[in-house]
């Protein structure tokens, strides 16, 4: 399967927005009745406020999975500062996992912070996210305990940088 890597287009967020609530909640990271939901399901919100990129079947144009790309001090950067990319609410859909989508998904945002001249990235993810680590520390970032943080109580992030 031959995988693109595209700015999403309007016909992909409905997907998008499905795909992201499905690898959330179905992966038991995000409770159903989270408020956090709603965010998830508005691909539309996330294309037109930040850059939401897809992977789709390059034969089909089937969505396989969709990032949020943030250049961090803006609205949708959670930890990068304005000097770094900031992947957001990677997921892949579930019938193309381990076909090496969300690698590409997180290639892509590597290739956009460089192509904005930004000096690396930054970003949370959840301890329990261990397919998500394995991407990353694959795609060369590092694990930066030192800027760990906690949105509110209970909720621990783990944060990855990488550097250019």
């Amino acid at each position: 399967m031959d995988i693109l890597i595209r700015q999403a287009r309007s016909e992909d967020l409905d997907d998008a927005g499905r795909i992201t609530v499905e690898a959330f909640v179905g992966d038991g990271h995000t409770s159903p009745t989270s408020g956090y939901v709603e965010l998830l399901r508005d691909a539309a919100r996330r294309a037109r406020e930040a850059e939401l990129l897809v992977a789709v079947d390059a034969a089909e144009g089937r969505v396989l999975g969709c990032v949020t790309f943030a250049v961090g001090g803006t609205e949708w950067a959670d930890i990068a500062a304005p000097s770094e990319g900031e992947i957001r609410m990677l997921a892949t859909a579930a019938a193309a996992r381990g076909r090496g989508v969300g690698e590409a998904l997180v290639r892509a945002t590597v290739a956009r912070s460089r192509e904005l001249g930004l000096a690396g990235m930054a970003f949370s993810t959840r301890p329990e996210m261990t397919a998500a680590h394995r991407i990353y520390e694959r795609t060369g970032f590092l694990r930066t305990p030192e800027r760990d943080w906690a949105p509110y109580p209970g909720m621990d992030l783990m944060v990855y940088t990488m550097a250019f």
